[in-house]
């Protein structure tokens, strides 16, 4: 179960770190992240810090795909780990 905390730890550091960075990105007119690749890291457990990185940075928020589904896809990620503690911790 500790792995399972430690995972979702670091991978939402990422999600976060790279919306900031995709935001570094935009306001210096670089190449960016695509949005398909910020979707994945946010499926496999990272929607919460992609929330947080939409809120800290400004960054992606009138996008309406952003604005609702990071919010519903981080209550999916909450729900899959609240059905995992339940598996082992019953």
């Amino acid at each position: 179960m500790e792995f399972i905390i430690f995972y979702l730890l670091i991978i939402n550091v990422i999600s976060f770190s790279m919306m900031g960075l995709d935001k570094h990105y935009a306001i210096n007119d670089m190449l960016r992240i695509p949005e398909r690749h910020l979707f994945l890291i946010g499926y496999i457990g990272g929607a919460l810090g992609l929330w947080l990185g939409l809120k800290k940075f400004r960054h992606k928020s009138l996008k309406k795909k952003f604005s609702y589904g990071l919010p519903v896809l981080s209550i999916i990620n909450i729900s899959a780990v609240a059905v995992l503690f339940t598996i082992f911790y019953r």
